[in-house]
């Protein structure tokens, strides 16, 4: 069943555009949040448009962890309690970057693990006890093993989904439901410096698997699917082997 009312963290996100494009038909209510009110507005008009009751907007920073609960009583007055929530933001950072600056580095953990679980526990905490929840995360498939070539941002990802693991068990048997995202390569700004190939999937597809694992109630969602297998494998390579691949 659609939720009534979703929060969208990070709704200028190409996947989370798509996905509340998705959602829009089934007649629901948008909270759409991000840090460019000009560019949040003509995304709230075109959901109405798709059929959405409702799409308000609001402006936040939402790696400044220090206003999460304020915004979030604010938000709930105003708009009322979510029945479902995707996290969409982040940052690909720059792994050479990060290491020759610190402050880099730490930004980078901060936006894509720390403030994200900041957002998560918030949110779990300003639930009602019998109130039904979905959490929709988007992490990566860079998190399943730490790699030369982006292992800050990896490791960001690592932490996140072993959270969203333990959020999941410390969970069960309730109404809360959190679905932990991994795509791999997405055609979104974030990718434009890399070179496109076979592996790139459209924000669209991303968005489609999404929607699917929330309504069939999937714990961990791999996006598109063959990144499970491809994960699987290289999760499981033996370190005289993986230590020789330039990935």
């Amino acid at each position: 069943m659609s939720a009534k009312n979703i929060l969208v963290l990070g709704a200028v996100s190409a996947i989370a555009q798509a996905y509340a494009r998705q959602r829009a038909p089934s007649g629901a209510r948008f909270l759409l949040v991000g840090r460019d009110a000009a560019r949040l507005a003509p995304i709230a008009s075109d959901l109405v448009a798709r059929g959405a009751a409702g799409a308000d907007t609001a402006v936040a920073d939402l790696a400044e962890t220090d206003a999460i609960e304020t915004r979030l009583a604010e938000w709930r007055q105003n708009f009322g309690a979510p029945d479902e929530v995707l996290i969409a933001y982040g940052a690909l950072g720059d792994q050479a970057e990060s290491e020759k600056n610190l402050d880099i580095a730490r930004k980078a953990i901060e936006v894509g693990f720390t403030s994200v679980a900041m957002w998560v526990l918030a949110l779990l905490k300003a639930r009602a006890p019998d109130a039904p929840l979905t959490l929709a995360v988007i992490g990566s498939v860079a998190g399943d093993r730490g790699r030369a070539s982006n292992f800050v941002y990896g490791a960001a990802k690592g932490g996140l989904d072993r959270f969203l693991e333990g959020v999941t068990h410390a969970n069960a048997g309730t109404p809360v439901h959190v679905v932990t995202v991994k795509p791999g390569f997405v055609d979104t700004p974030m990718t434009d410096g890399l070179p496109k190939g076979p592996l790139f999937a459209s924000p669209d597809r991303v968005a489609a698997d999404i929607v699917s694992a929330i309504e069939k109630r999937r714990r961990v969602v791999y996006t598109p699917w063959f990144w499970f297998v491809i994960m699987t494998i290289i999760r499981h390579l033996p370190w005289f082997v993986f230590r020789r691949m330039k990935i």
